[in-house]
């Protein structure tokens, strides 16, 4: 007689082997578990209720109110709250205007959704401790992306799917559980959910792959088709991480981080390299600047290669989510976000600009985040002035008495102008930076310390000749640049 198995230690066994391949949780984890109500969420966590003591876990619930769907997302919101009551778990809850920040950001509707859940998980973790957050995607979640991204035909990242961890941090218990386990598993349990109409709208391209392209796979090719491509799915990842560890030394060679959100390629080395090997060194790129992948196909990297191979010299393009890739004789500089690089008005060759901008008040160090650099600046007196010809480039010395506090720190704008230290009259920044063979990057980054509106120091190269030390000084500031 065979002993029937009930769902619930089916399901229970599949999330403790997928825990343990892919080393999800350890004991003692704190885990924020992110719930909408649906099955899966709810599914989730009820499972990881069970396992919490087996893996001494401390457990809470997270839900974000997207104001979408007027008094139905607020009984969403209220379901979660009771279903975290249920199980004697703390909760936290955020009402967030999804449509307006989606307005604001210019993302489209599901990664505006996203960024708003995800930052307000990653609060909570920080605010109350957690370590992981926990979401339920399973199998079928990634059957369907592995599908879209080959109509979309991408490469075999986008085709490896949804990674069952993420940064060490996020973790998906259930993907290796098809949405009939879990089905089966609630009405097993007789646990209740909350229905979203939105995954029924067929406007959107990843419910018509769920409700028709997949269930017309599953009759007339292959009935198991959600396993098949979860098996094409692992295997890419597996092989996707392989030459990924295969090409960590030419990752290093290739890629710089400049400042958050600015990554520099080396082109001399990425140039010998397969063209296999540049795609995956510009797709890291983009990921470091940007953060992530999302929106960014085949054909984006391709362009990026074609600037590099077809514009020597300068040029530049824009990629989606604000990406802007600028390229300057040997280096190619990406920059995303309001870290990144944006067009310049003033006609230079190197049509980029990283705007920052900064006041200060008395001497003391500034921090140059987007710069990766600080400024110290310090009053000395006459005895300590050193001999100027033993200084470097890093090290000023002004005329206190020709400075007027606050002074302001910023980078290159349209039309700045100086007198560089030795010369009679003014010139332009631009024509100075081209006659002193500043590259590209350097020019975007470079700090200016500005007094009266006027430019006293392009740090690292020149002072102005009206703030310049002589016989008549009586009080100097020393200003050193300090690189990262």
């Amino acid at each position: 007689m065979q002993i029937k198995i009930s769902v619930e230690k089916k399901v229970l066994r599949t999330v403790r082997r997928t825990i343990a391949e892919h080393r999800m949780l350890a004991v003692g984890d704190s885990v924020l578990i992110g719930v909408s109500g649906g099955p899966d969420s709810v599914a989730l966590a009820y499972v990881l209720h069970t396992l919490a003591a087996e893996y001494s876990l401390r457990l809470a619930v997270a839900h974000v109110n997207h104001c979408l769907r007027g008094d139905d997302s607020d009984r969403d919101a209220e379901f979660v709250a009771d279903t975290a009551r249920q199980l004697g778990l703390p909760f936290y809850i955020e009402k967030k205007d999804v449509i307006q920040f989606q307005q604001r950001e210019h993302f489209c509707l599901e990664e505006a959704g996203r960024k708003v859940r995800y930052r307000f998980f990653d609060r909570v973790c920080v605010a109350y401790g957690f370590n992981k957050i926990a979401v339920g995607h399973h199998g079928n979640d990634n059957a369907e992306l592995v599908l879209m991204n080959l109509l979309r035909g991408s490469g075999p990242l986008g085709l490896s799917g949804i990674a069952p961890v993420r940064d060490g941090k996020i973790i998906r218990p259930l993907i290796r559980l098809e949405r009939s386990e879990i089905v089966d598993y609630i009405a097993e349990k007789k646990l209740t959910c909350v229905a979203d109409a939105s995954n029924s709208d067929l406007s959107f391209r990843r419910n018509r792959i769920r409700h028709h392209l997949i269930p017309e796979l599953e009759k007339s090719y292959n009935p198991a088709i959600i396993k098949t491509l979860n098996r094409l799915g692992a295997i890419l990842r597996s092989e996707d991480q392989w030459i990924e560890r295969l090409l960590r030394n030419d990752f290093s060679d290739c890629i710089s981080v400049e400042a958050p959100g600015i990554v520099r390629i080396n082109l001399k080395p990425l140039q010998g390299l397969d063209l296999a090997a540049r795609r995956r060194i510009v797709r890291r790129a983009i990921l470091t600047a940007k953060e992530n992948l999302r929106r960014i196909s085949l054909g984006h990297i391709d362009d990026v290669l074609s600037l590099i191979d077809k514009n020597p010299g300068t040029g530049s393009i824009n990629l989606p989510d604000g990406i802007r890739v600028v390229r300057l004789a040997a280096e190619l500089t990406i920059g995303a976000g309001q870290g990144g690089l944006a067009a310049n008005d003033d006609g230079c060759d190197d049509s980029s600009a990283v705007a920052y901008r900064y006041s200060v008040a008395a001497p003391g160090t500034l921090n140059i985040r987007q710069a990766g650099a600080a400024i110290k600046l310090t009053e000395i007196g006459a005895e300590d002035l050193p001999d100027f010809s033993a200084v470097g480039k890093n090290l000023a010395f002004f005329d206190l008495d020709c400075l007027q506090f606050p002074l302001v720190v910023r980078n290159r704008r349209s039309g700045d102008r100086f007198t560089p230290l030795g010369l009679n009259g003014t010139q332009k920044l631009k024509k100075f930076f081209i006659d002193n063979k500043v590259p590209g990057l350097q020019r975007q980054l470079c700090p200016l310390v500005l007094s009266g509106g006027n430019i006293v120091w392009v740090a690292g190269h020149r002072i102005d000749d009206r703030v310049k030390v002589d016989s008549a000084t009586r009080r100097i500031l020393k200003a050193e640049l300090l690189l990262a």
